[in-house]
């Protein structure tokens, strides 16, 4: 499907025989989990990436050996016919990079890690350490970019909130602002080169982080002049249905409104897995995005605070409190117990009732189902008389993210502060598809702080996948923790252990411990970073080895693999007496 949404204009990067950027159509890629050292597997496997669809394929490149095996995998690919653009991933080591940009059409840099090395810690930097943490970058960057330029490679600036400078770190902390000023350091020194190829990506696991720091990188390169294409993923996203609801999140959000032109799906599954989420993912917001529907105002920047609306509390719904979830169920049927709605439809009725407290003495809501188009002006004043009011806000439009927006700035002009519950009413029969569309529709305007509440039918009713949906779609915008939390890599050529196997024994023995934060990481490059807000880490640590963390502390160091998932759990039991 070709793209219709109207994105933001960016410049055209040249990566092999396939461009990016401007009016291209947002592209899609995804990364090797074996190492690239294996030649053969290397080969198998981007052939069969590149024939499910990926239109740029990652490896891993940790050394000088590996970017020079990139030339071999090249060649063999091109021998084979297939000429799919390679990317090197490099990390801590920047003669790898430079090796690299000879044998492949793209390499990735990680700012936090590409000059400053690894973390110390420190937090003492004086403004002569931050100036002159600058120009050791400008010293080992423009040759690279030089060199790049040589021989025709595109490079990513990718940053990733798990592995900023102890430099940017000891002034803006792991923040939005600065993984921003962890890019444009690089940016202002490409712009100086007029080194045009080049392709930013800023990423975390947490989506609203994501979020919220692409959409300042954004504004602050339209304020400094720059217009280079982005890329987009929420790193370790996890597997099932985690993975595919936090990814159609962050990354819907910025496609919705236009940022974007290209994507990877980072899931914890084989790469292959990845492309058809991603390709879902894009036609589900081209058939639904309307490209004229702007119903914004001139200056509407994206923000959360542009929504921002105070709700009065009813019951327990709305004035700031985590959202709920509604249901709607036929023919006396029972949702599943072990993610029940806060509210419950099948009387005959049709009010709701309360699933959770039957002994409560504050009012009972009062649901008003509307759509947009009928918050009329008596309508708004008969809800703002009516304290008891919680407004059911249906759309029927196609275009139902931007439909609601409009209707909740409308809400705020008008003063109502009746709580809102967002329905929506899907008619998906393969449950993949369900859990993208409902994602990336509903995800972007948690983000944006919209909404006190959801209320998911599939064909006119609500079932137990669409009340799970619905407490995932909150978990993963970080509205509201109904269950066990998993931050795992989609693992790569560094990756130390079995990463799928342990994924799976972990979440099999801890799946019950709701609002627990698990990270489970193939390497160090990210690891500690990213799982930073978790409450437990299991990191590789080297071959066969892996270390435990609490929180941001590492407690059990290069223990034996054999070992690991049973010392987590220890630790976990250990805790929770």
């Amino acid at each position: 499907m070709q793209d219709k949404l109207k994105r933001r204009p960016t410049s055209v990067v040249a990566i092999g025989n396939t461009p990016l950027g401007g009016d291209y159509p947002v592209r899609i890629q995804s990364m090797a989990n074996v190492s690239t050292m294996d030649t053969d597997a290397s080969v198998v496997q981007a052939i069969s990436m590149a024939r499910a669809g990926a239109e740029y394929i990652r490896f891993t490149a940790q050394g000088i050996r590996e970017a020079r095996n990139l030339g071999v995998i090249r060649r063999r690919l091109n021998e084979l016919g297939c000429h799919t653009p390679l990317v090197a991933d490099i990390h801590f080591n920047p003669k790898a990079a430079d090796v690299a940009a000879e044998f492949v059409e793209k390499v990735r840099i990680n700012p936090g890690n590409y000059v400053d090395g690894a973390r110390t810690f420190r937090a003492d930097y004086t403004d002569e350490d931050f100036a002159e943490g600058v120009r050791k970058i400008r010293e080992r960057f423009v040759p690279f970019l030089r060199l790049c330029r040589a021989h025709g490679t595109a490079i990513r600036i990718g940053v990733n909130h798990g592995s900023l400078s102890d430099r940017i770190m000891s002034r803006f902390g792991d923040t939005p602002e600065g993984m921003t000023e962890s890019c444009m350091e690089f940016l202002r020194l490409c712009r100086e080169e007029q080194f045009d190829d080049v392709v930013i990506s800023i990423k975390a696991s947490n989506t609203v982080v994501m979020v919220r720091t692409v959409r300042l990188l954004v504004r602050t390169m339209d304020r400094e002049g720059m217009h280079y294409p982005l890329h987009l993923g929420v790193t370790e996203a996890g597997n099932d249905e985690d993975g595919r609801i936090k990814s159609a999140v962050g990354i819907g959000a910025l496609l919705t409104d236009g940022i974007g032109d290209t994507i990877r799906v980072s899931l914890s599954e084989p790469p292959e897995a990845e492309i058809p989420v991603a390709r879902e993912l894009i036609d589900h917001i081209n058939r639904t995005r309307a490209e004229e529907y702007v119903p914004m105002p001139a200056d509407f920047e994206g923000t959360e605070t542009d929504y921002f609306r105070l709700t009065r509390m009813v019951g327990d719904i709305g004035g700031g409190r985590q959202p709920v979830v509604l249901a709607e169920y036929t023919n006396g049927e029972e949702p599943d117990e072990t993610l029940r709605p806060d509210y419950l439809r099948h009387l005959p009725d049709g009010t709701f009732t309360s699933t959770k407290d039957k002994r409560r003495t504050v009012p009972a809501p009062h649901f008003v189902e509307l759509t947009p188009d009928e918050l009329t002006d008596s309508r708004l004043e008969a809800l703002n008389a009516d304290e008891s009011s919680v407004i059911i806000l249906r759309s029927v439009h196609t275009d139902s993210v931007n439909e609601t927006r409009a209707a909740i700035l409308r809400l705020r002009a008008a003063a109502c502060q009746a709580p809102v519950i967002l329905r929506r009413d899907y008619h998906e029969a393969d449950l993949d598809r369900l859990r993208i569309a409902a994602s990336a529709d509903l995800g972007v305007l948690l983000i944006d702080g919209i909404a006190d509440g959801l209320l998911l039918t599939q064909g006119g009713h609500s079932t137990p996948d669409t009340d799970r949906l619905a407490f995932g779609i909150l978990q993963a915008t970080r509205r509201r923790m109904s269950r066990t939390e998993y931050i795992s890599c989609p693992g790569c050529g560094r990756t130390l252990y079995d990463l799928h196997q342990t994924i799976s024994r972990i979440k099999a023995a801890t799946g019950h411990l709701k609002g627990v934060k698990i990270g489970i990481m193939g390497c160090i490059v990210n690891g500690p970073g990213e799982m930073a807000d978790a409450d437990y880490g299991y990191v590789g640590a080297g071959p066969g080895r892996v270390s435990l963390y609490r929180g941001k502390e590492c407690v059990l160091r290069s223990i034996p693999e054999s070992e690991a998932v049973d010392r987590l759990l220890e630790l976990i039991a250990s805790d929770r007496k």
